[in-house]
């Protein structure tokens, strides 16, 4: 079994090192929203609807089918329960055969976080994931999502329109359940939301977990990092082109001169 936590980026960074993992018999466990992407397992399941989040709590006590259930794989790697000490004790004291991994990559390196994870069990690097889109929809229009999980990664919001307004193709904006955007396409399966994507001749987004699912499912994809180093945390993928600085100083024009490069 595999049990992999983390925002949506993360978990596609992972993607190599969890399919390395892969055994006659593979289970996943993780976040929800990433369940449908897990399609090389037997089963996935989200983390939420299995119970593992009590194990360590006071006076708190898992399900005998949690404990049954964990006790009959050979073999468990698991990045959730990394930092906490009483949810390893825990967990050990079943007598499940867990190795416990590291969820993010040391702050003082600047290895590319796919290949970190896939070192971590053996799997050869560079590390690329993939999301595979058997033949998907061919549109001319290009798809813009100008949001991440926290607003210092995001490119403004009026130059988005301004770059919206100079395309040399046609746009549709793509926002997420709870982003505010008027108009948006919005599919809570990540599954169909990367299918849609790989359909489009263009994403321009953020960092954020809907551009590394654009880039994995094999879109042409433009990223804009800013507070984050590309060289750790960027998308991979056959035609990806990153734009790093400050994003105040990352102006309309030389997102154009990427996409023209790209298209």
């Amino acid at each position: 079994m595999i049990i992999r936590p983390g925002a949506i980026g993360d978990c596609i960074l992972a993607l190599p090192a969890l399919e390395y993992l892969r055994t006659a018999h593979t289970e996943v466990w993780t976040p929800s929203a990433v369940v449908p992407l897990i399609r090389f397992a037997d089963r996935a399941r989200s983390l939420a609807s299995t119970g593992l989040d009590v194990f360590g709590l006071p006076d708190v006590e898992p399900s005998a089918s949690l404990i049954a259930n964990l006790q009959s794989f050979d073999s468990i790697v698991s990045w959730y329960g990394a930092n906490r000490t009483e949810f390893q004790e825990a967990i050990n004291e079943l007598g499940a055969p867990v190795e416990f991994l590291p969820a993010l990559p040391p702050a003082y390196g600047r290895e590319h976080c796919a290949d970190f994870f896939a070192r971590q069990v053996g799997a050869p690097t560079p590390a690329f994931p993939r999301i595979p889109i058997p033949n998907p929809s061919t549109h001319t229009h290009a798809v813009i999502h100008p949001f991440s999980g926290g607003t210092r990664k995001n490119w403004p919001l009026d130059r988005y329109r301004e770059l919206a307004r100079r395309m040399p193709i046609p746009v549709r904006w793509c926002a997420g359940p709870e982003e505010k955007l008027e108009g948006a396409e919005r599919r809570d399966n990540l599954l169909e939301l990367a299918e849609w994507i790989a359909g489009a001749r263009l994403y321009i987004g953020n960092d954020s977990g809907i551009t590394h699912l654009a880039a994995a499912a094999g879109a042409r994809v433009v990223a804009l990092f800013g507070p984050t180093d590309p060289a750790i945390w960027a998308p991979r993928g056959d035609a990806v082109r990153i734009i790093y600085d400050d994003l105040e100083n990352i102006t309309v024009e030389r997102v154009l001169d990427a996409i023209n490069s790209i298209l």
